[in-house]
């Protein structure tokens, strides 16, 4: 079983999954972030379980509001075409072996799912109880990255695997689980 954290929450991916944080690649750091192109910008973590490959971007706003100007859709949207890059460049020209085989399963995968976590403070008001409505960026990354995945999922960790059947769970870092 791996866990990853990433800001205040933990990912826990099921035996069968292999899963590891794209941004900490040696690949992308040393030789693909500013190599390549300028600035690339990358997905938080990187999953392939089951022949499927999942692109997973985290943005937590619980403490701090969002204060980027680029749209949030926009955002990823550029996250997922530069970390796509990043891995078909990663499997043949990444100097970590582990690396470069992770690259390759990836690329191997029959199917590509993109999947935006993101967590907002408790409810400010009744008629606006969202800053980033869950729907609209969905169907905002439905449109841009309909030719990668046409079913983009949009979830917090209270709601990870209701929709659909995920190989992981999301919980706040330093929460235990509860037994049942």
């Amino acid at each position: 079983m791996t866990e990853i954290q990433e800001g205040d929450l933990l990912f826990t991916f099921d035996e069968a999954t292999a899963a590891c944080k794209y941004d900490d690649w040696s690949f992308y750091r040393n030789q693909f972030q500013n190599g390549c192109f300028r600035d690339n910008k990358a997905v938080d973590i990187l999953c392939h379980s089951d022949r499927v490959a999942w692109l997973i971007e985290v943005k937590d706003y619980r403490r701090h509001e969002r204060t980027k100007t680029v749209d949030l859709a926009d955002e990823i949207e550029i996250k997922v075409r530069d970390s796509l890059a990043g891995i078909l460049a990663a499997q043949t020209r990444a100097n970590d072996a582990d690396e470069k085989q992770f690259a390759r399963k990836l690329l191997g995968a029959r199917q590509v799912r993109v999947v935006c976590n993101i967590e907002q403070p408790a409810k400010t008001s009744r008629l606006r109880p969202r800053a980033i409505e869950p729907d609209k960026l969905k169907g905002q990354l439905r449109r841009l990255l309909k030719a990668i995945d046409p079913h983009p999922i949009v979830m917090d960790k209270h709601t990870s695997g209701l929709a659909v059947p995920l190989p992981w769970a999301v919980r706040q870092a330093g929460v235990s689980r509860q037994r049942s």
